[in-house]
């Protein structure tokens, strides 16, 4: 399948690429907050257990804890995971392509979703929103 290049104006594409590479920094500063990185996996982290003590109520509450920073860090780790792709694409020259109909995704959606893979059209279509 031959690969589409972007042909967003590089103005345009620097300014994005700037705003990504701010999320970046920011996801992965809020990650760091309870979560401690993985080794093995790029951009994967695990949440951490908080250290209260021996005691019944502190066990209950390092579990409580975790379970409820678990969800945050999947979700954390998603948003990391698209910017990195989206910047990724940047360097390619694909970035602003959709992956699905292979035309270029609006301008005013890339600024709005700087990370968005799929046009609007595609995007509706999957998820049925006629």
């Amino acid at each position: 399948m031959k690969t589409t290049k972007t042909k967003l104006n590089q103005k345009l594409l620097k300014k994005i690429e700037k705003t990504l590479l701010q999320q970046k920094d920011k996801l992965t500063v809020d990650l760091e907050k309870f979560a401690k990185k993985d080794s093995h996996v790029a951009n994967e982290y695990n949440t951490s257990y908080s250290e209260y003590g021996d005691g019944v109520d502190e066990n209950t509450l390092e579990v409580t804890e975790f379970l409820a920073n678990k969800p945050v860090e999947m979700q954390l780790e998603k948003e990391l995971k698209d910017v990195v792709k989206a910047l990724k694409n940047i360097k390619t020259g694909t970035y602003g392509i959709c992956k699905y109909c292979h035309q270029p995704i609006e301008e005013k959606r890339l600024l709005a979703r700087p990370t968005s893979g799929a046009c609007v059209s595609c995007k509706k279509t999957i998820t049925q929103e006629l």
